[in-house]
């Protein structure tokens, strides 16, 4: 599949599902040309002034009525609720794990009184950034997320997304998201070696690092940073159910998005 056909099909996967949603009169893009270019700059994984020279110079006759680069992406951060609809449903079992992502060097903290990020550790070395956490169901797909900078306790900045699917899901963790005086009757806190069926949500996460680039990032503002996240994890679900979740011969459902890596 070209570059060209993905982007013609991620069209018109998009529209149909944003096809309630009125465009503003004033707008040059439609919700649609807007979601996806959204979910390319995520694909690419370069800073804003890069994605929009590419996008600019190889695919303006994709999005003729192509916006001013800073436009466009102060249009993408104010609708970026958008993309919720592709957030996948809740399943009986789900799992739940934080991801740290870089946002500048350890040497370089608390050299600029705007940073975002804080020191905290991520796969065992220090970053200065911050914590994606994502919770999935049994098929891989995130049904929900949120992050915070890289120095909080998962069992403290998290609790919201376990507590609001208290109804709905049993999440098993590591014992990072044990809390004294949390003790949520829907989570299931695992110790090493213990349900390695948990071990997909590191395949989620892996998978996101090499199509995605999103170990490290360059925002400066927070809802930019926000922005980028929220696009990456809904572009997930859409790209892991490309052609649909089949499990093979053992009941196995295998998770591939990297035919998709621009």
């Amino acid at each position: 599949m070209t570059t060209e056909e993905f982007i013609t099909e991620l069209f018109c996967r998009v529209d149909d599902a944003l096809r309630e949603v009125e465009p503003h009169p004033q707008a040059k893009l439609m919700p649609s040309e807007l979601v996806v270019i959204g979910f390319l700059f995520v694909l690419k994984g370069r800073g804003q002034r890069a994605f929009y020279r590419w996008l600019k110079n190889n695919w303006l006759g994709c999005f003729p009525n192509l916006s001013e680069r800073t436009r466009l992406f102060r249009n993408l951060a104010a609708h970026q609720d958008w993309v919720e609809r592709f957030l996948a449903n809740p399943s009986l079992l789900g799992i739940i794990d934080s991801y740290g992502i870089e946002l500048i060097h350890p040497y370089r903290e608390g050299r600029s009184e705007q940073q975002m990020g804080r020191k905290g550790q991520s796969n065992h070395r220090w970053i200065v950034g911050v914590k994606l956490c994502i919770v999935i169901n049994h098929l891989g797909e995130i049904v929900a997320w949120n992050y915070d900078t890289a120095n909080v306790y998962d069992g403290t900045a998290f609790q919201d997304l376990v507590d609001d699917l208290a109804d709905d899901m049993v999440i098993f963790s590591d014992t990072h998201f044990v809390k004294d005086g949390w003790e949520p009757t829907n989570l299931r806190p695992c110790q090493r070696g213990v349900w390695n069926d948990r071990m997909i949500v590191e395949t989620v996460l892996s998978m996101m690092t090499r199509t995605f680039d999103l170990k490290r990032m360059h925002h400066r503002i927070p809802e930019m940073l926000q922005m980028h996240l929220a696009y990456a994890v809904t572009l997930f679900n859409l790209l892991i159910n490309w052609t649909g979740l089949q499990p093979d011969d053992t009941g196995f459902v295998p998770l591939s998005i990297a035919e998709f890596s621009l």
